[in-house]
């Protein structure tokens, strides 16, 4: 668990790269891989910058990825495999670098967008971009996969040192391009991208994505939410913008605000159903706490439902896995 609680932290880490360890990193990567050290290391601000670097690069030479990165790999990988077995190896894996992947992978995904995006004015120019990034080894955003072998070897020493203290780079035969860690990093509790009031992620160079709950959003359009009202909410065309603008805003507040009638009200809450042009109803229970706070009020909640709930009741069974006649609680709390 040590190993991934260390390597959980390399991947969030932001601030200006340690240098010197990369670089060292990186010449310890080219001797383990059997090939010369680069005659240059070039440094960039953001992922962005440095597939701007390698298109210009000249007599930099092949790309030297699999024997860096690739190949040592996926040879240790099966060394682990044939030490542990099928067994141990999937036990190994599910107790450190599982524990990693979805989240390191979605971002590191996020970022190859993003340097598209800001990239390619044409397919062209996207088709070019993503053969620049395929070149590319992660740094940082290899830390699942790097947690399953810390401490079990040390052919991978290099790349690890490289991760340890720098964003994502590119090797080639002669020269190196290595790209700055994030500035800043918004996560939710799901580990996705997720800020309201600015970049979700940003490097130095003003390489910047926006996201709410790891939905990508414009820059734009996070600077209209704090002015919402219900009419603008209705108005988005955008289905999947207008359920950020909600979230956002709040059910409660949507429902209360724009005149919403109830559907259904039984012993167990309020059925509420708000109709959105283009997109499936957003239906809610409005539920009270039957245990009072402290100073003697009792706190509503809202649980959003299925769109085909119909009653209040099918709808609370529904958070506990239960259908509407399944559930009969003995107290409510």
């Amino acid at each position: 668990m040590q190993y991934v609680d260390s390597w959980r932290a390399v991947a969030a880490a932001t601030g200006a790269a340690d240098r010197g360890a990369a670089e060292d990193g990186v010449r310890l990567a080219y001797r383990s891989a059997g090939l010369a050290e680069p005659e240059q290391i070039v440094w960039a601000d953001s992922p962005k910058a440095a597939v701007e670097v390698v298109e210009k690069l000249v007599g930099a030479g092949r790309s030297v990825r699999d024997e860096v990165r690739t190949r040592p790999w996926a040879e240790e990988r099966r060394r682990m495999y044939d030490e542990l077995g099928p067994a141990g190896w999937s036990s190994l894996w599910s107790a450190t670098g599982a524990q990693l992947w979805e989240t390191t992978a979605a971002l590191a995904e996020r970022i190859r967008t993003g340097v598209v995006a800001a990239l390619a004015e044409s397919p062209e120019d996207e088709t070019d971009v993503r053969m620049v990034l395929l070149d590319a080894v992660l740094g940082q955003h290899d830390a699942a996969w790097l947690a399953a072998f810390d401490g079990r070897g040390d052919r991978l020493d290099g790349l690890a040192e490289v991760a340890r203290h720098a964003g994502w780079w590119w090797p080639y035969e002669r020269t190196v391009v290595i790209s700055e860690r994030p500035e800043t990093l918004h996560r939710d509790e799901a580990g996705r991208l997720d800020r309201g009031d600015g970049p979700a992620l940003s490097y130095r160079d003003g390489f910047t994505l926006y996201a709410w709950r790891g939905m990508p959003v414009p820059a734009e359009f996070l600077a209209e939410l704090t002015a919402l009202t219900p009419e603008r909410i209705r108005e988005e065309e955008n289905a999947e913008l207008r359920r950020v603008m909600l979230e956002f805003y709040g059910y409660d507040r949507y429902l209360t605000e724009s005149g919403a009638e109830p559907v259904h009200r039984d012993e167990t809450g309020i059925l509420w159903r708000i109709a959105l042009d283009g997109d499936e109803d957003v239906v809610m229970v409005e539920v009270v706490n039957s245990t009072p706070e402290p100073d003697g009020t009792h706190r509503t909640y809202w649980l959003r439902v299925p769109p085909s709930t119909r009653t209040a009741k099918g709808g609370v069974a529904w958070t506990f896995g239960l259908d509407g006649d399944a559930y009969t609680p003995l107290r409510q709390t």
